[in-house]
């Protein structure tokens, strides 16, 4: 399937069986989510994996009780990180030189240019929007890899995320719940929107194109 047909087959189903995704099928889904591009590559969120079905039931009422949340397979919740400061920079710093066979000196300029970076957010808000405008691109990453899949995902914004937090104790984890996904299999017996055709705006709405005319 390329990616083409992939996209026009996912829509976001409204109800899932319950059928398990395989580990391997899920760790792909993730491993695209981490590949991800983010903002100086600091990828200030993480990827929660919510398995237990109990758990999920407690998240449902949490989540204007939406059924996929706990008919799905796998729930995602993607998290902002609270704090992202000099320590994160120079771990990355670290990494990279490691990764790259690179002496850390030779990064110093990229070093200060992050410092300066994540130094110059004026409020904690502010810099959580940053942050989570960054877990929203490993989310639409994680919509494709889906789709390539054949695997459904459902992205949700309708919840309550303190109260989300506040039931996973995130807070204590330095993280803020931005968006869900659930992960599995549509239930085309029950979502009334099972093979109904795709609505976008056409293209020549959506495009705009400057060719300098």
């Amino acid at each position: 399937m390329t990616p083409m047909e992939a996209l026009h087959w996912r829509y976001a189903a409204k109800r899932m069986n319950g059928r398990k995704v395989p580990q391997g099928t899920l760790d792909t889904i993730l491993d695209a989510a981490r590949l991800a591009p983010s903002s100086y590559g600091l990828q200030p969120y993480s990827v929660l994996v919510v398995k237990d079905p109990a758990l999920r039931e407690r998240i449902r009422h949490a989540a204007c009780d939406q059924p996929q949340v706990s008919e799905c397979s796998h729930l995602l919740i993607f998290a902002a990180w609270t704090e992202v400061d000099e320590r994160h920079v120079d771990e990355l710093i670290e990494l990279t030189a490691a990764a790259r066979g690179l002496d850390p000196v030779e990064l110093e300029g990229y070093r200060q240019s992050l410092h300066a970076a994540v130094a110059g957010f004026t409020t904690p808000e502010v810099r959580h929007h940053w942050a989570a405008r960054q877990a929203y691109i490993a989310l639409g990453t994680a919509l494709t890899a889906a789709a390539a899949e054949r695997i459904d995902a459902s992205p949700m914004e309708g919840f309550d995320p303190p109260a989300l937090d506040a039931l996973l104790g995130l807070e204590a984890q330095g993280l803020r719940s931005v968006v869900l996904l659930a992960l599995g299999y549509r239930d085309t017996m029950q979502d009334r929107l099972a093979g109904l055709a795709k609505v976008r705006w056409p293209r020549e709405r959506f495009v705009v194109e400057w060719d300098g005319a």
